[in-house]
């Protein structure tokens, strides 16, 4: 089974590199997406993520948006030529590239990517979601020829391990805070303003988006080793939340997996005052641990 592995965001290399590091083969490929978070994931991957032949598209986005697509699938295209299998997470143009003989496997927990989905859900021979998934916000994703697999838990769940956070809180709290630029497709319905005067009482450590200079492949250890986490980025937010660590998710956005996220007293969402309330009573996390990285193993080991 020859594969290619589509890596369109950050977040996106850590779920499949435990999945890669279990599957991929000599001649399986990388499509990799033109960010620069993306591609310190990929040239520092050492013992993370299987160095494969890599294919670099760009990013669809902004100025110039179609010409871009055009070129990303046209490259993707080229490189699907003869094989067996692909695997997207929300990255419909490498789904509609591959052959018609490929197994198209979009995997996705973004309701809202309508687009994104629009364009995947023809040419998918298999959507992957979660069983919170929510069809209301889902747009035309459901409506599909495509088999549909729902698996427990959230993507986190694959390549996260639960984590213990310090007896004690530091004094002042040392918060991780993680800003995003606001260029997605669904940013500027979804961000909220990070108000700079809820900052002045914490040990702040600055990991915004595409200005992190750290190991990528750290990230989840040093959030774990934080106080607390304030963040625009829902999925930083799920992340943490299930690493045990108190977290103000400053945004309007609607995920199925917050509100799975809901029953977790770790969760914040633009409330500082609770929030600052919750980093001295310190909870325990409720959250649960599926078995989310067999599941989806054996789903595109299977199919």
């Amino acid at each position: 089974m020859r594969r290619v592995w589509v890596i369109d965001h950050p977040a996106h290399a850590r779920l499949l590199a435990p999945l890669m590091r279990e599957l991929a083969s000599a001649e399986d490929v990388i499509i990799a997406c033109e960010r620069k978070e993306v591609r310190a994931m990929i040239e520092r991957g050492d013992g993370h993520l299987p160095r494969r032949r890599t294919i670099w598209v760009p990013r669809v986005i902004g100025k110039g948006r179609y010409r871009k697509a055009l070129i990303r699938l046209f490259k993707s295209k080229q490189a699907l030529k003869g094989f067996d299998q692909v695997i997207s997470i929300g990255a419909p143009l490498e789904i509609r590239a591959a052959p018609k003989s490929a197994q198209r496997i979009y995997i996705t927990d973004t309701e809202v990517n309508h687009l994104a989905h629009k364009l995947a859900r023809r040419k998918a021979t298999d959507i992957v979601i979660p069983t919170h998934f929510r069809k209301d916000l889902s747009g035309p994703l459901l409506k599909t020829k495509a088999r549909i697999h729902r698996i427990e838990g959230l993507h986190g769940h694959v390549h996260l391990r639960p984590s213990l956070r310090p007896k004690e809180m530091s004094d002042p709290p040392r918060i991780l805070l993680r800003r995003l630029k606001g260029d997605g497709i669904h940013d500027s319905k979804e961000i909220r303003d990070i108000e700079e005067n809820w900052l002045s009482s914490f040990a702040i450590t600055l990991v915004d988006e595409g200005e992190f200079t750290g190991d990528p492949w750290s990230l989840d250890s040093l959030v774990a080793s934080m106080d607390g986490v304030i963040t625009q980025s829902t999925t930083l937010a799920s992340e943490a939340v299930l690493l045990g660590v108190p977290t103000l998710l400053v945004s309007n956005a609607q995920r199925g997996f917050l509100d799975a996220l809901g029953k977790n007293k770790l969760l914040i969402r633009n409330d500082f005052d609770t929030f600052k309330e919750l980093l001295h009573q310190v909870p325990e996390s409720d959250s649960e641990w599926p078995d989310t990285r067999q599941q989806l193993t054996q789903i595109i080991e299977n199919l």
